[in-house]
């Protein structure tokens, strides 16, 4: 097919092939697979004999007229060459009167051939040399032959190279890129979004949002940029040099760069601990009101990066004004999709930050149909703001249908946020909002919301009546959650105490546990089943066990309890938050860890719960403010 000048799309046929190959050298050449059926299967042997036997087919369309087939073509042939010696030669002969996007493809799958055969490493590589060192060529090729070249031989990285790197950046001019760039992304439509375009009924907001994320994720704008990616990841833990290499893209020339390098910022910050101010100065100064496309990108980015976005606060809280002031106060539901997102994302970030200059467009949220549950998700950070917000989250609930089990979502978003809230009218939208679910058996939603009226503690005492026969539900998910919910609102050990040791082998042992330990020594009772916890193989549930026998027996119990937090800690680190929460309380008795506490202050990846960035910023500081009480 590929072959037939009659086949349409061509270069896709050999983009399959491609994809088949690559999917079989990731295999191994001895093991044995399975299909679905349980057939025994060497297909992805069989598969690569087949494509290495007309491994010469990439040679021919290697130079084809059609660049969509001389593409995919040219990165075959470097993977599954009949003669490496000969694929290089090839290669080396197709840079001249190549596009710029080509001639980077051609540099790097030199270098692929260069890995994958040492045979043919030395000369790749000195043709590497040679290449980015001829001033003759544009900065582009220049620069991919400097990064592959270093990609060859990665132990031999030198000092010189980023430096190197920085300086052709520089050169870079948008002129010289061309069409390398989607220059539908600047015109004023996102591509691969279809103006009013929607959903299939019933299909929840939050997860048609979540596809287009995804479709947005996939873009590249600068023909840079997988190059750059690759230099990223070659430089790994050398975060001061990545970040003198970012803070070149976000500040070049390229409009195109600059956007990509967006979300490479944001995946350094995310994945590695510093003083990441520079950058998120520089991600804020990449806010222009004629750009609403970038905008929107970098308001996510600085959305995700939690506690670490505050020296941009200033920069979100102008884009809104300003957006407001030159879209009008409704620009939350914009008619213009990019506008919308960009300020909706904005406002997010900012909400995030505990900054009440959020409110009047979370207000606008939820005020209007357009994007109400983007304004819920963020609503929760604005404590300031709880009698503004409180009737109109609990209006929202109550016209939730919880006979459908697709609002979930945003039933669970709505709860959530009255829990964080703690307004003087949650407590009654939380007890209808239970009443409804239980009348529907929605039971997922029945715990949400007496998880949240359990955070209000003793202030939703009048729930009481509601909360108490659900103690005894048959589902064991709601009777743990009425159990510990019974617990905060009034107080009365002697009636949950008995239910929790019931309770606390179940599979919601852990929020049981928690329970327990909140409760203190007046759970004793639940001692022995405590302990037995510590010997399950599931971290988790060792850690959330250690901590409710400390909490509860206190330093008698200090040794194992310490033994198991260590023990934890080392094998799942996610774990971390809880296990410094735990030592924190125990004060000087966890003074034997101390080692540990301090060699997680030196690590330079982030660690926490989901290694998410604010889960890591806490667990630092946990660790700072408990080692000066040791």
């Amino acid at each position: 097919m590929a072959d037939s000048p009659a086949t349409p799309d061509r270069g896709s046929v050999i983009e399959l092939l491609l994809s088949i190959g690559r999917e079989s050298l990731d295999m191994d050449p001895e093991g044995v697979y399975f299909t679905p059926d349980g057939t025994e299967s060497r297909a992805h042997v069989d598969a690569l004999a087949v494509i290495r036997g007309r491994a010469e087919a990439f040679v021919h369309w290697v130079k084809d007229i059609d660049p969509l087939v001389r593409r995919p073509a040219t990165e075959g042939l470097g993977l599954f060459p009949g003669d490496s010696a000969r694929a290089v030669e090839v290669l080396r002969g197709l840079l001249p009167g190549s596009g710029t996007v080509e001639r980077l493809l051609v540099v790097r799958t030199v270098a692929t051939v260069a890995l994958r055969d040492a045979a043919v490493h030395g000369a790749a590589a000195g043709w590497l040399d040679a290449l980015a060192g001829d001033t003759g060529q544009v900065p582009e090729v220049r620069l991919a032959a400097l990064v592959h070249r270093a990609r060859c031989t990665p132990g031999e990285l030198g000092d010189a190279v980023v430096p190197a790197v920085v300086g052709l950046l520089r050169q870079i001019t948008p002129d010289e890129i061309g069409g390398g760039v989607d220059a539908s992304c600047w015109a004023g439509a996102e591509p691969g979004v279809a103006e009013g375009s929607a959903p299939s009924p019933g299909v929840p907001p939050q997860i048609a949002a979540a596809f287009e994320d995804l479709e947005r994720q996939g873009r590249v704008h600068a023909p840079t940029t997988s190059l750059l990616e690759a230099f990223h990841t070659l430089l790994d833990d050398r975060v001061p040099e990545r970040t003198a290499l970012l803070t070149e893209q976000l500040q070049g020339a390229d409009p195109a760069m600059r956007y990509d390098a967006i979300r490479m910022a944001r995946d350094l910050i995310s994945q590695w601990r510093g003083d990441h101010t520079g950058l998120v100065v520089l991600l804020a100064g990449c806010f222009l009101s004629e750009d609403a496309y970038t905008c929107a990108s970098v308001a996510e980015a600085l959305g995700s990066l939690g506690p670490v976005s505050e020296p941009a606060r200033e920069a979100l809280a102008s884009y809104i004004e300003a957006t407001r002031a030159s879209h009008g106060p409704h620009v939350w539901a914009s008619p213009d999709r990019l506008v919308r997102r960009a300020h909706q994302e904005a406002v997010r970030a900012l909400a995030r930050l505990g900054d009440l200059r959020a409110l009047p467009s979370v207000l606008t949220g939820l005020d209007e149909a357009t994007d109400a549950w983007r304004a819920v998700q963020v609503a929760g950070h604005l404590s300031g703001a709880a009698g503004d917000l409180t009737p109109r989250l609990s209006k929202l609930l109550a016209e939730v249908d919880s006979a459908d089990p697709s609002q979930s979502m945003s039933a669970g978003a709505l709860v959530s946020a009255l829990g964080q809230l703690a307004g003087p009218m949650d407590a009654r939208a939380l007890t209808s909002a239970v009443t409804a679910t239980v009348c529907h058996k929605q039971w997922h939603m029945t715990v949400s919301a007496l998880n949240a009226l359990a955070s209000l503690g003793p202030a939703a005492a009048c729930a009481l009546e509601v909360v108490r026969p659900l103690a005894d539900a048959q589902d064991i998910s709601v009777r743990a959650a009425a159990t510990a919910a019974l617990w905060e609102l009034e107080g009365d050990a002697g009636r949950v105490v008995p239910r929790l040791v019931e309770l606390v082998e179940s599979h919601r042992h852990h929020e049981v546990a928690d329970v327990l330990g909140r409760i203190g020594p007046a759970a004793a009772p639940a001692l022995p089943r405590l302990r037995k916890m510590l010997t399950t193989d599931h971290a988790w549930t060792r850690v959330h066990a250690a901590a409710a026998l400390w909490d509860i027996g206190g330093d008698a119990d200090a040794p194992i309890v310490l033994e198991t937090l260590l023990a934890a800690w080392a094998e799942n680190d996610s774990t971390s938050n809880h296990v410094l929460a735990c030592l924190s309380r125990m004060g000087p008795a966890a003074r034997p860890v101390l080692p540990r506490i301090r060699e997680e202050l030196t690590l330079l990846r982030r660690s926490g719960r989901f290694r998410s960035v604010t889960n890591d910023e806490e667990l630092q500081a946990a660790c700072r403010s408990t080692t000066p009480g040791f």
